[in-house]
This record gives structure tokens, C-alpha cells and sequence, in this order.
């Protein structure tokens, strides 16, 4: 740190910038270029406002649209008594002084508008960018327990994510978990956070009885061994019409008046309950049966997540609940008045609790059924507590579909009544909507693997079309797989997280509109440039930044400084998609700046300079790609 702003001073003094930068909370003029104009213009207004710095430096505001400046202050934020906005403005321009690094702010409605001089700003800019590279755009100090004192410590964070059921499709709100979920992971890394990543997936439960039997009658080794995930879903499904049948039989039997107690007490039913009572036991033999089933879908999904690039810390999971944490969360809500017994069964009847609408909202949860089975929210309760002890975590994302929304409340209000409000405040349900028509050209969706396969295959289809390029590519065939699960990934994280959204295979991979191959083909492009130009880092550090005038490059530069902010801005919307539109608007500037901006043919000291520009902004680009998850391709 300390040499990142001896380098910023360094700078900042040939900018004809002499005393040194105040500092502010929340100011990191060393790893944002724009923290350097915040904490500039906070210097002046101080001066010109006589309003305090405290209040002046979080009021000013980033901008979306640059047509409205790099930087805007709405008047009414600094709370001045007695004149009116507008006359405020005037007085404030007119006593503005020259600055070396920003014109005279202009008004607009309540806004004062600031325009930095790019100049200045891509001297700033550009070197920081060459220098941090893969760090640019990530606040380290975010994650601090305190920022002013590194020695504390990072705060962590679990967020748990993706929790497939084993022996069951792996299917579309599965797909969303994980590819949000990923996507936050890297986030709060890169804010430098402590992530823990766990995978709770759903893996025991009578279900889990009857797959033993049905491994009995329709397994095979070999099968398990090459592809245990299709396997025991295959083996699950053939189990379940046997067990249909079985109860198809016993309503005809006594349909007729018939016996059928030697169905119900020796079928199948009955069959996996015993098992999976002997399970719950710690039978060894029943154990070392599920553990390898559990064991070899893991090793499975790690393979499937390295596509996506995902991993887990934790591959937690229903089964990791201790009994006894589940006896003492049943007894501590009973001795506490939260749970009570209704018609045999345990429940919580909120409405008891909770006054009004937000008693009723929450309904009435069974958590322990009349035949004493726990239900969901037993074990989740008991799993949070255990998750507590065991990482003394500072917060916790549930990355959840919105199906679960009132699941996810009854879970939090129910910890909070257990006497543990500050665990309850620590957690945080990130919801998201349906993906709606999603098959693959085999029927219905099974498995992630089959819808990663099928979009790689079409992708490798709509690579062909253009053969000259197709030529060029040297693993045509990986490029298409990593192509494939880009453009599932962009369609997924392209609105906002709470929207369900259209699975269409034809829009997703084409490369006109914003998809993941369009941004593939601009990183790409950028790669491209580089390669043409032959030039050395050492080269491009030397150029002379200030023969980029042209507006297209005025304007890009302009774009790319906003990239800090776009990821600090993320850290509060959570959304991927704050990121993606920010990338997408970088890649139309890109895109309308190459005739303007030639390397080839240029001569010297500009081509130089241009280099260096999108040398920059391959690099922002690149950055941005991989916090979302992808793997950004070269050609």
C-alpha cells in the first residue's frame, strides 16, 4: 500500500497537484483513480461551500451516462439552510477556482456537474491500470475487520450455493444458485473478504433407503464407477415406478377388501424406512454404501464446476447435522415458548409472536411431523448454529430461489426468537426468479453436464458459419465449450437476479446483440490488436498519453476510469448484472473506436499511445469477465 501512494504522489505531482491528497473514510485514491478527483474536488467545496468534508464526500455521486459529467453532486445533499439550490449553484460556480485536474462544474436542475480533464485523468489512469493488471478494479481494504488497522484482520463470509440433490436433476434453479453464487463468491474476494464457499447439498432422508434398494436390483459398477450422477438418477427413477406400483396394488387390494398388510409391512416402503433408520443408527455396512454413492457424485459435480470455474470449501449437506444439535434446538424452542404442539405435530405459530400482518405472513411452519420426523427447518436451524461455531462467520448469503422466500424468513425470525437476534442480523436470503422453457434437445433437462454439452455443441454450429475464422482457432472444439457456457452464463446474469427469464439456445449463442460470445469476440479482438502490434509492456509504459485526443478516446478513457466504481457499486446492488451492462457499455465504445483509433499504419509515438489505451482496456475487460465466472478466450 505504502508504495502504491508514494507512486500516486509521484504522479499527482507532475500533475501540477502540489500539496497531498486529504484523506476521507471510505477513500482509496491508490486502487480507484477516481478516489483521487473525489478527494480533490472534496478539498474545494470544503472551501467553497463551507459545508464539512464529511458530508461532502459521500454526496458525490458517480454518473451512468457521461453526457451528465464523470462526477455529480446533487445540492440538496449538503443540508445549507436558507437559500435555495439553485442560488446556491451560481454562487458555487462563480467562486469555483482553476483546477488542475477538473473544468468549472456546470448546474444542471439541483446537480453540479463535474468534467474531469482526460488529460489528466489518463495519466492517472492508464499507468495504474498496466501496473495492477488482474488487481485493478478490486478494493482489498473493503474486507478489512478495520481499514485502518490491517493487523485485525479480514472479515468472512459464507455463502452457500448451488446444493444439489444427489441422485436427482440438477436443474435450473440449481444452475442459477451456483452461477450466482460463483459470481458473489469472486466479488467478495475481490473486496478482500475471507469467503468460505459451501455446497449444502440435499443427501439424506428415506429417499436415500430406497436408492440402496434400487442399487441392489438395478445397479451395475461399472455404470456407477464411469457416471455416477446419471447412474443413480437412472436407478432412482426405475425404484420409484416399482414403488408406485407397490402402492397402485395395495389401494386395489383394498379396494376389493382384500389383506394388503404383507405389501405394507415388507415392500418397499417399509424397506427403505428400515434402511434408512439403520443409516441414522450408523449401521456400517448401510453407511459405507451411502457415503460412496455420496462421495462419487462429488467427485462428479468438482468436474462440472471447474467448467464453470467454481469450487467449494465445503461440501456440507443435510446429512452433516448432528442429531444431537437437532434435540437441543427442538427443546430450546420448546422450553422458550417459540415451538408448540398442534394436533400431535410441532409448529410455530407466529402470529403468537409477531403482531398483525407480519405474525400472519410468516404462517404457522410444522418443524417436527407427528411421527417425530424433524423437517427442513429443524435441520437448517441447527445447521446455522453449527455453521456459527465452526467459523465465527461475520456474515452469510443463502443464495436461494425466491420459491423459498418464506422459508428463508421463517428460518431468520425463528433464530431471532431463540435468543440469537445478532446471529439472525448476520444472514442475508439472495433470491432470484424462474428460467422458464429450459430442454435440451434430448426432452428435459437432467443434468447441468447435458446443458452444457448440448449449447457447446450449438455454438460449435454457429463457429462453422464463418469459416475463414473457424480456421484460425486452434482448439476449435474447446473454444466452443468454453464459448457454450459463456453464453449460458450472460443470459443468465443479463437482468436483474428477481426476474425469471426465457432459455433460448438461438439468442444466447449468436454473437450479434449482448451475449456471452459478443464479449467473447471483444476480448478477443483486444488479444488480436496486441498480437498485431508487437510491442513490449516496457514499450507501451513509455508512451506520451497526451496525443489521445480524439473524442473516441477521450470517451473510452472516461469509461474505463468508472470501473472501480462499477465493482464497489456492485458490492451493495449484488447483482451480476451491474457489472455485465457496465462491460457491455465499455465493449460498444470499443467497438465504434477502432477506425478512429488504428494502430497499424499509425505512426510511432501514436500508435503508442493508442496501444496503451487498449491495452487498458483489455485488461478492465478481462478483469471484469472473470468476476462474473467466465473464462475469457484469446482468439
Amino acid at each position: 500500500m505504502a508504495a502504491a501512494e508514494s507512486t500516486l504522489a509521484e504522479t499527482l505531482r507532475g500533475l501540477s497537484l502540489t500539496t497531498p491528497l486529504p484523506k476521507y473514510p471510505n477513500c482509496y485514491p491508490e486502487v480507484n483513480p477516481v478516489d483521487v478527483y473525489r478527494s480533490h474536488l472534496t478539498s474545494i467545496l470544503t472551501e467553497v461551500t463551507g459545508v464539512d468534508a464529511a458530508i461532502i464526500y459521500p454526496a458525490l455521486q458517480w454518473t451512468q451516462t457521461l453526457e451528465k459529467g464523470d462526477l455529480v453532486l446533487p445540492i440538496p445533499a449538503l443540508r445549507v439552510k436558507g437559500k435555495k439550490p439553485a442560488e446556491l449553484a451560481v454562487e458555487w460556480v462563480a467562486k469555483f477556482p482553476e483546477s488542475p485536474l477538473v473544468h468549472k462544474p456546470t448546474v444542471a436542475a439541483t446537480f453540479l456537474q463535474f468534467f474531469f480533464k482526460v488529460d489528466k485523468l489518463s495519466e492517472i489512469l492508464i499507468p495504474s491500470i498496466l501496473k495492477r493488471q488482474t488487481s485493478f478494479g478490486l478494493n482489498p481494504y473493503l474486507g478489512l475487520k478495520d481499514p485502518g488497522d490491517p493487523s485485525k484482520g479480514q472479515k468472512r463470509i459464507i455463502i452457500e450455493f448451488s446444493s444439489p440433490n444427489i441422485a436427482k436433476p440438477f436443474h435450473a434453479g440449481h444452475l442459477r444458485s451456483t452461477i450466482i453464487g460463483g459470481f458473489l463468491s469472486n466479488l467478495y474476494e475481490g473486496a478482500g473478504w475471507d469467503v468460505i464457499r459451501v455446497n449444502y447439498l440435499g443427501d439424506w432422508g428415506k429417499q436415500y433407503g430406497l436408492l440402496a434398494l434400487g442399487f441392489e436390483k438395478y445397479g451395475n459398477e461399472e455404470a456407477l464407477q464411469v457416471d455416477p450422477i446419471n447412474h443413480l438418477y437412472e436407478i432412482y427413477v426405475k425404484i420409484n415406478k416399482d414403488l408406485t406400483a407397490e402402492k397402485e396394488e395395495i389401494g386395489k387390494l383394498e379396494a376389493e377388501g382384500k389383506d394388503a398388510s404383507h405389501i405394507k409391512n415388507e415392500g418397499l416402503d417399509e424397506q427403505a424406512r428400515r434402511y434408512f433408520k439403520a443409516m441414522t443408527d450408523n449401521d456400517e455396512k448401510a453407511i459405507a454404501q451411502w457415503a460412496r454413492f455420496r462421495d462419487l457424485s462429488i467427485k462428479r459435480y468438482k468436474e462440472t464446476y471447474a467448467r464453470l470455474n467454481i469450487h467449494f470449501d465445503d461440501y456440507s449437506g443435510e446429512s452433516q447435522v448432528k442429531q444431537e444439535r437437532m434435540d437441543f434446538a427442538a427443546d430450546k424452542m420448546a422450553k422458550m415458548g417459540v415451538s408448540e404442539v398442534s394436533e400431535g405435530a410441532v409448529i410455530v405459530d407466529f402470529s403468537k409472536h409477531f403482531p398483525g400482518k407480519a405474525g400472519k405472513s410468516l404462517e404457522r411452519p410444522i418443524i417436527k411431523k407427528k411421527d417425530g420426523t424433524a423437517l427442513y427447518l429443524t435441520r437448517d436451524i441447527s445447521e446455522m448454529m453449527q455453521r456459527d461455531d465452526k467459523y465465527h462467520f461475520d456474515q452469510m448469503i443463502y443464495v436461494v430461489a425466491s420459491a423459498q422466500d418464506l422459508h428463508l424468513k421463517q428460518l431468520f425470525a425463528i433464530i431471532g426468537l431463540m435468543g440469537y437476534p445478532e446471529l439472525a442480523a448476520k444472514c442475508q436470503h439472495i433470491n432470484f426468479g424462474l428460467v422458464l422453457g429450459m430442454s435440451t434437445r434430448k426432452g428435459t433437462v437432467k443434468f447441468l453436464d447435458d446443458i452444457l454439452r448440448d449449447v457447446g455443441e450449438k455454438m460449435h454450429e454457429v463457429m462453422q458459419k464463418n469459416q475463414a475464422k473457424y480456421e484460425q482457432v486452434e482448439n476449435p472444439l474447446a473454444t466452443a465449450d468454453i464459448l457454450g457456457i459463456s453464453s449460458v452464463m450472460v443470459q443468465d446474469m443479463s437482468g436483474k437476479r428477481i426476474n425469471n427469464y426465457e432459455f433460448n439456445m438461438e439468442v444466447m449463442t449468436s454473437f450479434e446483440g449482448d451475449t456471452g460470445p459478443y464479449l467473447q469476440y471483444a476480448h478477443a479482438r483486444l488479444c488480436s490488436i496486441t498480437r498485431r502490434a508487437g510491442l513490449t509492456p516496457a514499450e507501451i509504459a513509455t508512451a506520451n498519453l497526451s496525443l489521445l485526443t480524439e473524442s473516441h478516446a477521450q470517451n473510452l478513457i472516461r469509461v474505463i476510469s468508472q470501473y472501480p466504481d462499477v465493482v464497489q457499486n456492485t458490492l451493495k446492488t449484488l447483482e451480476p448484472t451491474t457489472i455485465l451492462t457496465y462491460l457491455f457499455k465499455m465493449t460498444h465504445a470499443l467497438s465504434s473506436s477502432y477506425d478512429h483509433l488504428r494502430i497499424v499504419g499509425s505512426e510511432r509515438e501514436l500508435m503508442l499511445a493508442r496501444m496503451a489505451l487498449y491495452d487498458a482496456a483489455r485488461v478492465v475487460l478481462n478483469n471484469g469477465m472473470r468476476l462474473l465466472g467466465l473464462t475469457p478466450v484469446e482468439r
